[in-house]
């Protein structure tokens, strides 16, 4: 195994570390004040991110998480429609999106922020040429931003064969009806379009009813009814929303991929997904632990630094150890998607998704604790971490689902090691 960088990974990691030094670090105070300014009127666009965009993609550091691979699903082959990035792999991406994953905004500046990143990745594999000519190109300019509608609010969502909205076939359209929430990113002003999942075909096998469609968000019948609060925070100006679709009209061409593909778009988007996500994280984890550590060298009690009381040194150290077997696993899910693929990888993919957020919140809990009342107020950033952190441990699958995978995988490894034929196994079960 190999655990150094390579020499174009290496390169843009110092090049990302440059800009973050110089840009974003130093405007974090900038954003807060910019978004406070709103005041009650937060859905709007903070003004830095625009300033910085153009700056980070002079840099070349933009559009950095498209990773090579087929996108000619839908008959359009890449000299048609090229994708402007770097195409690096997912193991070159990783230590890419833990630098970005350290500053909550920073992804954006880049164009490498959820749920855009993934929406991308569905358009340039699986879109069709019209498709990615009028929703790719904005997307991968940076021009508007976009949602993922899939969770809903009547299901238990964590099983997507569950999901009721509605996409009937009328003649030259498809109608929606359905309730969707949880769609990140809705709030945004420039959020205009949506990649929605739903059931075409009621009749079919379980994993092809579902498809998946795109959904200009000022089309009739959209309503974007209320923002969801995280912890109380509204995560202005991106947002969360529950969004109503009362019968919705979109034009036939606007599904992607064809009737009954919704999983197989799924899984494809998920894998790169919940890498971004928890290397992300890792980066609020690294960024959490300097906090700390900063903190307890700066305050004395009980006639000493606070950082020399034993309990703090082994918060610090299971810290360290926790936040280093975490991106090592990670590593290693990356590389095995980038060699393998997906689906090889579902058992690490499963893991990192459990494994990441846990470590995180029990680093940021510890750094809260380090700060005292600091911690808990919006002056460090921490609650906010911890916050958006949490609810990871639901996105793209709660952790009970991952565990599920994960477990059965190794009892499927132990009925392979016995010889037993896991169908009969269930059979018997039945019986």
């Amino acid at each position: 195994m190999h655990f150094g960088h390579s020499d174009t990974t290496a390169d843009y990691i110092a090049r990302l570390e440059a800009f973050m030094a110089a840009h974003i670090y130093p405007n974090e105070p900038v954003f807060a004040q910019q978004l406070a300014d709103f005041g009650a009127d937060r859905w709007q666009v903070v003004p830095i991110i625009e300033e910085l965009k153009p700056l980070a993609r002079r840099a070349g550091l933009w559009n950095l998480f498209m990773p090579p691979g087929p996108n000619d699903h839908a008959g359009d082959n890449a000299g048609e429609f090229g994708f402007e990035g770097p195409l690096l792999t997912n193991l070159e991406y990783a230590p890419l999106a833990e630098i970005m994953g350290r500053v909550l905004w920073a992804s954006e500046v880049f164009n490498c922020s959820a749920p855009d990143t993934g929406n991308m990745e569905v358009l340039q594999r699986y879109g069709s040429l019209a498709q990615k000519r009028e929703w790719l190109a904005p997307l991968m300019n940076g021009e508007i931003r976009s949602a993922f509608l899939m969770t809903e609010p009547g299901v238990a969502s964590s099983d997507a064969a569950n999901i009721e909205t509605d996409i009937r076939r009328e003649g030259d359209d498809y109608v929606i009806n359905g309730v969707k929430w949880w769609s990140s990113g809705a709030g945004d002003p420039r959020c205009k379009i949506a990649i929605l999942m739903g059931k075409t075909d009621r009749t079919a096998h379980k994993y092809s009813r579902q498809s998946q469609i795109l959904v200009p968000l000022d089309t009739p019948g959209v309503t974007r009814k209320r923002f969801l609060p995280v912890f109380g925070y509204d995560d202005a100006p991106h947002g969360h929303y529950e969004i109503v679709l009362d019968n919705v009209r979109v034009p036939a061409e606007n599904l992607i991929l064809g009737e009954g593909r919704g999983f197989e778009i799924a899984q494809g988007r998920l894998g790169p997904g919940r890498i971004h996500h928890c290397m992300r994280t890792i980066g609020a984890a690294e960024r959490a632990l300097e906090l700390m550590c900063e903190r307890l060298l700066s305050r004395s009690a009980f006639g000493k630094r606070i950082a020399e009381h034993s309990i703090w040194e082994q918060r610090i150290a299971e810290a360290r150890i926790e936040i280093d077997m975490t991106r090592l696993l990670c590593l290693k899910a990356a590389w095995m998607m980038d060699v393998a693929g997906n689906k090889v990888a579902r058992s690490e993919i499963a893991m990192i998704k459990v494994a990441a957020p846990r470590m995180a919140l029990k680093v940021i809990d510890d750094a809260i604790q380090a700060f005292g009342g600091a911690g808990v107020s919006g002056d460090v950033g921490l609650a906010r971490a911890y916050a958006g952190i949490r609810t990871l441990r639901l996105a793209d699958g709660p952790d009970e689902v991952h565990c599920r995978t994960i477990a059965r995988i190794e009892l499927g490894k132990a009925m392979a090691r016995m010889g037993v034929d896991p169908k009969a196994m269930r059979a018997n079960a039945a019986e």
